[in-house]
């Protein structure tokens, strides 16, 4: 018999995001979970540490622009075709927030040290890069494998707090699917919780589906799911509709002010 997963308001997620939690958000293409963007905001829960997987975008921006973020560690922070994040380039020009800039091969690499219980792990492309230089948290080690000079990086564990992200469809046992999104398994991973934002609940068992069990978390990981329907707008969701470029570009011009933010968050994010 099929187990059922408790189905949560949005809400619910906003409240498990507490003070000085290290929340996971994925890259503008992995299921952005922007219904949750309203009552995050509205909750406010301060002294943040966002983690882009392995980018950031409006999610960020938007906490950001609501003072909530201490620190950001993430390869990118843009609004892709809509340009650059204002909020962001707000708060680095002002030393709001603490910087910690990674590359897309790093983020992936602790987390999934993260995964495997391991307190780090190695990358070789990181040698002689300025990203190097300004990251004391990153160690070169010898490899004490090899008998000639052999340099790696030691990138430590990237331990999460919270997960969050956007999803077609889930079924009642939990299960979420995620196709070829590994990112969000990888955030999940990591994670101490993750939490599902999705289009639909389906009948029936996904892992039991030849043509959907390859691309699904099991529930094993997930802790709770609330439906949303159109929960990544203004960006799209694969197989489901397209991102909404014009109202990322209102945002992006609207945002280069406290104002003009403080407007659009009060427009769009009802």
């Amino acid at each position: 018999m099929l187990q059922t997963m408790p189905l949560m308001e949005v809400d619910d997620i906003a409240a498990n995001i507490a003070d000085g939690c290290r929340l996971a958000l994925p890259v503008e293409y992995a299921g952005v979970p922007m219904a949750l963007m309203a009552p995050l905001l509205r909750r406010a829960p301060r002294r943040l540490t966002i983690v882009g997987v392995p980018t950031a975008g409006l999610p960020l921006d938007l906490l950001l622009g609501a003072g909530l973020v201490e620190t950001v560690e993430t390869s990118a922070v843009s609004l892709g075709e809509a340009g650059g994040a204002p909020c962001f380039a707000r708060a680095i020009a002002q030393g709001a927030i603490t910087m910690k800039d990674s590359t897309c091969p790093a983020i992936h690499a602790g987390l999934m040290a993260a995964q495997k219980g391991a307190p780090f792990t190695t990358l070789r492309g990181l040698i002689g890069t300025d990203v190097l230089h300004h990251r004391s948290d990153w160690r070169v080690l010898q490899n004490p494998f090899s008998e000639s000079p052999d340099p790696v990086v030691a990138i430590p564990a990237l331990h999460l707090d919270v997960a969050v992200f956007h999803a077609p469809m889930a079924d009642r046992e939990g299960n979420v699917w995620i196709g070829r999104r590994r990112e969000l398994a990888a955030m999940a991973y990591a994670s101490e919780q993750t939490f599902v934002t999705v289009e639909r609940i389906v009948e029936g068992r996904l892992l039991d589906d030849e043509r959907t069990a390859a691309g699904v978390l099991p529930a094993l990981y997930v802790h709770g799911i609330a439906k949303a329907e159109r929960g990544a707008w203004p960006y799209g969701l694969w197989g489901e509709y397209a991102p909404d470029t014009e109202s990322l570009q209102r945002y992006a011009r609207m945002a280069r002010t406290e104002e003009g933010y403080r407007q659009w968050v009060q427009e769009e994010l009802k």
